[in-house]
């Protein structure tokens, strides 16, 4: 009895082991996105990615009321 599960066992991890095999060849690592530059919001300071924020003026904004906010203070 012991015999037949420790070879049912060993079978199992043998098939498992030839899958993962198997599949990695067909994968591709994803690669991640190129880091983007961090800036600071002009009107509180705080850091934001460039892509997220708004531009105007040559300045950097985390918002469009903080670019508004900023024209008006001048």
């Amino acid at each position: 009895m012991v015999k037949y599960l420790l070879v049912a066992i060993v079978a199992a991890l043998a098939i498992g082991l030839l899958r993962s095999r198997w599949r990695r060849p067909g994968r591709e690592p994803r690669q991640a996105p190129p880091p983007e530059d961090m800036v600071g919001c002009a009107h509180c300071g705080i850091h934001f990615p460039r892509g997220e924020g708004v531009a105007a003026g040559g300045h950097r904004f985390c918002s469009e009321a903080h670019r508004d906010q900023f024209r008006s203070s001048r």
